[in-house]
């Protein structure tokens, strides 16, 4: 009897496109991973051909929603084993290593903010020309610092 994935009690096997396909995931992306040590190593067919279980699609999701949430794949890698290895016990997981990633993402759009202000405000008075720009007393760019001795009055860039 066949359902959903089960057939006569046991999880049906799937190779490795199927399961790239319902992962989201190229063939490549899929044999990389299991290089890696992400995906544990498939079993085989009579025929040598991987098999996956469902818990490989499982897997192959959570890590590229963690790559989309900024993990690298060694972060990734690292929250996984955590995960293998809790046993019950608490283990730095994801709710640390989350919080420090927003961390990361809270300073990168910090820094994204000031360029944004940076740029727009150097839209805004006209800039043109880098080098001209620079030499100007009322240069925005925050480089304006550096040609402190070549400043002189006058029109903005």
């Amino acid at each position: 009897m066949r359902v959903a994935g089960v057939l006569d009690g046991c999880v049906r096997s799937r190779g490795h496109r199927q399961v790239a396909e319902a992962a989201g995931v190229n063939v490549q992306t899929l044999r990389y991973y299991e290089r890696r040590g992400l995906l544990a190593e498939p079993e085989r067919s009579n025929g040598g051909h991987r098999l996956y279980g469902e818990d490989a699609v499982t897997a192959l999701r959570v890590i590229k929603a963690a790559q989309r949430l900024g993990f690298t794949l060694e972060e990734v890698a690292e929250l996984l084993e955590a995960g293998r290895h809790r046993h019950g016990r608490p283990v730095a997981g994801l709710q640390e290593r989350a919080s420090a990633k927003l961390a990361e993402v809270d300073a990168k759009i910090a820094d994204l903010t000031t360029i944004r202000t940076a740029l727009a405000t150097a839209v805004e008075a006209g800039c043109d020309d880098l080098t001209v720009c620079a030499s100007s007393a009322c240069c925005p760019m925050p480089f304006t610092d550096l040609a402190e001795e070549n400043r002189h009055a006058g029109p903005c860039c």
